[in-house]
Protein backbone atom coordinates (compact mmCIF):
# COMPACT_ATOMS: atom_id res chain seq x y z
CA UNK A 1 0.00 0.00 0.00
CA UNK A 2 1.35 3.44 -0.91
CA UNK A 3 2.01 6.05 1.77
CA UNK A 4 -0.86 8.22 0.50
CA UNK A 5 -3.36 5.37 0.68
CA UNK A 6 -2.11 4.36 4.13
CA UNK A 7 -2.44 7.93 5.44
CA UNK A 8 -5.92 8.41 4.10
CA UNK A 9 -6.92 4.94 5.26
CA UNK A 10 -5.99 5.93 8.81
CA UNK A 11 -7.98 9.15 8.49
CA UNK A 12 -11.03 7.28 7.25
CA UNK A 13 -10.83 4.69 10.03
CA UNK A 14 -10.59 7.38 12.68
CA UNK A 15 -13.59 9.18 11.18
CA UNK A 16 -15.65 6.00 10.77
CA UNK A 17 -17.28 5.94 14.24
CA UNK A 18 -18.63 9.46 13.87
CA UNK A 19 -19.84 8.92 10.31
CA UNK A 20 -21.72 5.78 11.32
CA UNK A 21 -23.20 7.43 14.38
CA UNK A 22 -21.97 4.67 16.67
CA UNK A 23 -19.91 4.62 19.82
CA UNK A 24 -16.42 5.91 18.90
CA UNK A 25 -14.61 4.06 21.69
CA UNK A 26 -16.26 0.74 20.93
CA UNK A 27 -15.68 0.88 17.18
CA UNK A 28 -12.15 2.29 17.28
CA UNK A 29 -11.26 -0.17 20.03
CA UNK A 30 -12.56 -3.03 17.94
CA UNK A 31 -10.56 -1.90 14.92
CA UNK A 32 -7.42 -1.58 17.00
CA UNK A 33 -7.91 -5.07 18.40
CA UNK A 34 -8.17 -6.38 14.86
CA UNK A 35 -4.41 -6.19 14.53
CA UNK A 36 -3.64 -8.17 17.69
CA UNK A 37 -2.84 -11.79 18.42
CA UNK A 38 -6.38 -12.54 19.56
CA UNK A 39 -7.72 -11.47 16.19
CA UNK A 40 -5.27 -13.72 14.35
CA UNK A 41 -6.02 -16.65 16.68
CA UNK A 42 -9.69 -16.51 15.75
CA UNK A 43 -9.00 -16.68 12.04
CA UNK A 44 -9.32 -19.93 10.14
CA UNK A 45 -5.60 -19.82 9.36
CA UNK A 46 -4.62 -19.30 13.03
CA UNK A 47 -1.69 -17.30 14.45
CA UNK A 48 0.92 -19.43 12.68
CA UNK A 49 -0.76 -18.94 9.32
CA UNK A 50 -1.01 -15.19 9.87
CA UNK A 51 2.70 -14.99 10.68
CA UNK A 52 3.63 -17.05 7.62
CA UNK A 53 1.48 -14.87 5.37
CA UNK A 54 2.97 -11.69 6.81
CA UNK A 55 6.44 -13.05 6.09
CA UNK A 56 5.47 -13.84 2.50
CA UNK A 57 4.02 -10.36 2.04
CA UNK A 58 7.15 -8.73 3.45
CA UNK A 59 9.41 -10.80 1.21
CA UNK A 60 7.40 -9.86 -1.89
CA UNK A 61 7.53 -6.18 -1.00
CA UNK A 62 11.28 -6.37 -0.39
CA UNK A 63 11.80 -8.08 -3.75
CA UNK A 64 9.71 -5.41 -5.45
CA UNK A 65 11.77 -2.63 -3.89
CA UNK A 66 14.99 -4.23 -5.10
CA UNK A 67 13.65 -4.64 -8.63
CA UNK A 68 11.73 -1.36 -8.96
CA UNK A 69 10.87 0.91 -5.99
CA UNK A 70 7.77 2.17 -7.84
CA UNK A 71 6.17 -1.27 -7.41
CA UNK A 72 6.09 -0.90 -3.65
CA UNK A 73 4.56 2.56 -3.94
CA UNK A 74 1.82 1.76 -6.46
CA UNK A 75 1.00 -1.93 -5.92
CA UNK A 76 -0.57 -3.80 -3.03
CA UNK A 77 -0.09 -7.39 -1.93
CA UNK A 78 -2.49 -9.39 0.24
CA UNK A 79 -1.66 -12.95 1.33
CA UNK A 80 -3.99 -15.57 2.82
CA UNK A 81 -2.52 -19.04 3.41
CA UNK A 82 0.01 -18.50 0.65
CA UNK A 83 -2.64 -17.40 -1.84
CA UNK A 84 -1.38 -14.03 -3.00
CA UNK A 85 -3.56 -11.23 -4.33
CA UNK A 86 -1.91 -8.40 -6.26
CA UNK A 87 -3.81 -5.15 -6.77
CA UNK A 88 -3.05 -1.53 -7.57
CA UNK A 89 -2.03 0.44 -10.64
CA UNK A 90 1.03 -0.37 -12.76
CA UNK A 91 2.39 2.29 -15.14
CA UNK A 92 3.03 -0.25 -17.95
CA UNK A 93 2.10 -3.84 -18.85
CA UNK A 94 5.78 -4.72 -18.40
CA UNK A 95 5.79 -3.58 -14.77
CA UNK A 96 2.56 -5.49 -14.14
CA UNK A 97 4.08 -8.68 -15.57
CA UNK A 98 7.32 -8.18 -13.65
CA UNK A 99 5.48 -7.71 -10.35
CA UNK A 100 3.59 -10.97 -10.84
CA UNK A 101 6.71 -12.86 -11.86
CA UNK A 102 8.61 -11.66 -8.80
CA UNK A 103 5.74 -12.55 -6.45
CA UNK A 104 5.41 -16.05 -7.94
CA UNK A 105 9.05 -16.83 -7.08
CA UNK A 106 8.80 -15.96 -3.37
CA UNK A 107 9.05 -18.92 -1.00
CA UNK A 108 5.65 -20.03 0.32
CA UNK A 109 3.51 -18.54 -2.44
CA UNK A 110 0.92 -21.12 -3.52
CA UNK A 111 -0.99 -19.08 -6.10
CA UNK A 112 -0.89 -15.56 -7.52
CA UNK A 113 -4.11 -13.69 -8.31
CA UNK A 114 -3.07 -10.84 -10.56
CA UNK A 115 -5.67 -8.05 -10.39
CA UNK A 116 -3.23 -5.22 -11.08
CA UNK A 117 -4.56 -2.64 -13.54
CA UNK A 118 -2.44 -0.65 -15.99
CA UNK A 119 -2.79 3.10 -15.68
CA UNK A 120 -1.80 6.15 -13.65
CA UNK A 121 -1.63 5.75 -9.85
CA UNK A 122 -4.68 6.54 -7.76
CA UNK A 123 -5.06 10.12 -6.64
CA UNK A 124 -5.49 11.05 -3.01
CA UNK A 125 -9.25 11.49 -3.33
CA UNK A 126 -9.78 8.10 -4.97
CA UNK A 127 -7.59 6.49 -2.34
CA UNK A 128 -9.76 8.08 0.35
CA UNK A 129 -12.94 6.75 -1.25
CA UNK A 130 -11.46 3.26 -1.57
CA UNK A 131 -10.39 3.29 2.09
CA UNK A 132 -13.89 4.38 3.06
CA UNK A 133 -15.45 1.52 1.05
CA UNK A 134 -13.18 -1.04 2.77
CA UNK A 135 -13.88 0.42 6.22
CA UNK A 136 -17.63 0.55 5.62
CA UNK A 137 -17.74 -3.05 4.41
CA UNK A 138 -15.50 -4.26 7.25
CA UNK A 139 -17.88 -2.70 9.76
CA UNK A 140 -20.88 -4.36 8.11
CA UNK A 141 -19.18 -7.75 8.23
CA UNK A 142 -18.12 -7.36 11.87
CA UNK A 143 -21.64 -6.57 13.01
CA UNK A 144 -23.23 -9.46 11.09
CA UNK A 145 -23.35 -12.46 13.44
CA UNK A 146 -23.85 -14.86 10.51
CA UNK A 147 -20.45 -14.01 9.05
CA UNK A 148 -17.10 -14.86 10.61
CA UNK A 149 -15.61 -11.54 9.60
CA UNK A 150 -12.05 -12.32 10.80
CA UNK A 151 -11.68 -14.77 7.92
CA UNK A 152 -12.21 -12.09 5.26
CA UNK A 153 -9.57 -9.68 3.98
CA UNK A 154 -10.75 -6.67 1.96
CA UNK A 155 -8.83 -4.67 -0.61
CA UNK A 156 -10.45 -1.88 -2.64
CA UNK A 157 -8.91 -0.27 -5.72
CA UNK A 158 -10.76 2.17 -8.01
CA UNK A 159 -14.08 1.14 -6.42
CA UNK A 160 -13.44 -2.55 -7.15
CA UNK A 161 -13.65 -4.66 -3.98
CA UNK A 162 -11.47 -7.76 -3.74
CA UNK A 163 -12.22 -10.37 -1.08
CA UNK A 164 -9.82 -13.13 -0.06
CA UNK A 165 -9.98 -15.56 2.85
CA UNK A 166 -12.25 -18.46 3.81
CA UNK A 167 -15.97 -18.88 4.42
CA UNK A 168 -17.75 -21.52 6.48
CA UNK A 169 -20.41 -22.09 3.82
CA UNK A 170 -21.58 -20.93 0.42
CA UNK A 171 -24.46 -19.19 2.16
CA UNK A 172 -22.08 -17.14 4.28
CA UNK A 173 -19.94 -16.27 1.27
CA UNK A 174 -23.01 -15.23 -0.74
CA UNK A 175 -24.07 -12.99 2.13
CA UNK A 176 -20.64 -11.34 2.37
CA UNK A 177 -20.49 -10.85 -1.39
CA UNK A 178 -23.95 -9.30 -1.46
CA UNK A 179 -22.99 -6.91 1.33
CA UNK A 180 -19.91 -5.88 -0.64
CA UNK A 181 -21.92 -5.38 -3.81
CA UNK A 182 -24.48 -3.24 -1.98
CA UNK A 183 -21.88 -1.01 -0.35
CA UNK A 184 -22.24 2.55 -1.74
CA UNK A 185 -19.90 3.48 -4.63
CA UNK A 186 -18.74 -0.10 -5.29
CA UNK A 187 -18.65 -0.85 -9.01
CA UNK A 188 -17.75 -4.55 -8.83
CA UNK A 189 -16.78 -7.31 -6.42
CA UNK A 190 -14.19 -10.03 -7.07
CA UNK A 191 -14.02 -12.93 -4.61
CA UNK A 192 -11.08 -15.26 -4.01
CA UNK A 193 -12.68 -16.66 -0.85
CA UNK A 194 -12.73 -20.44 -0.55
CA UNK A 195 -15.33 -22.53 1.29
CA UNK A 196 -14.06 -24.31 4.37
CA UNK A 197 -16.66 -25.66 6.80
CA UNK A 198 -15.65 -26.76 10.27
CA UNK A 199 -13.67 -25.56 13.24
CA UNK A 200 -11.04 -22.82 12.78
CA UNK A 201 -7.45 -24.02 12.60
CA UNK A 202 -6.66 -22.23 15.85
CA UNK A 203 -9.21 -24.41 17.66
CA UNK A 204 -7.95 -27.71 16.26
CA UNK A 205 -5.49 -28.34 19.09
CA UNK A 206 -5.92 -32.12 18.88
CA UNK A 207 -4.27 -32.43 15.48
CA UNK A 208 -1.17 -30.63 14.16
CA UNK A 209 -1.54 -28.48 11.06
CA UNK A 210 -0.46 -30.01 7.73
CA UNK A 211 3.01 -29.08 6.50
CA UNK A 212 3.17 -25.90 4.43
CA UNK A 213 3.36 -26.43 0.71
CA UNK A 214 6.51 -24.43 0.12
CA UNK A 215 7.27 -23.04 -3.31
CA UNK A 216 10.70 -24.06 -4.54
CA UNK A 217 12.88 -21.08 -5.48
CA UNK A 218 12.62 -20.38 -9.18
CA UNK A 219 9.65 -22.70 -9.70
CA UNK A 220 6.46 -21.28 -11.22
CA UNK A 221 3.55 -20.71 -8.86
CA UNK A 222 0.44 -22.91 -9.19
CA UNK A 223 -2.24 -21.58 -11.52
CA UNK A 224 -4.49 -19.04 -9.82
CA UNK A 225 -7.96 -20.14 -8.83
CA UNK A 226 -10.82 -18.74 -10.86
CA UNK A 227 -12.20 -15.58 -9.30
CA UNK A 228 -15.90 -15.14 -8.75
CA UNK A 229 -16.73 -11.71 -10.08
CA UNK A 230 -20.00 -9.98 -9.26
CA UNK A 231 -20.80 -6.87 -11.26
CA UNK A 232 -22.48 -3.99 -9.49
CA UNK A 233 -26.17 -3.89 -10.33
Amino acid sequence: MSRDRLFFGIVVILALPFALGGCPAAIVGGLAAAGGTGYAANQERGVGGSVDDFSIKTNIQSAWIQANPAMQADLNVTVYEGRTLLTGMAPTPEVKAQAKEIASRVQGVRAVYDEVEVGPPEGAWQGTKDAWISSRLRTELVFNSSIRSVNYTIETVNKSVYLIGSARSQTELDMATTMARNTPDVKRVVSFVDIRPGVPVAAQAASPPPPARAQAPGAPAPAPATAVEVEKL
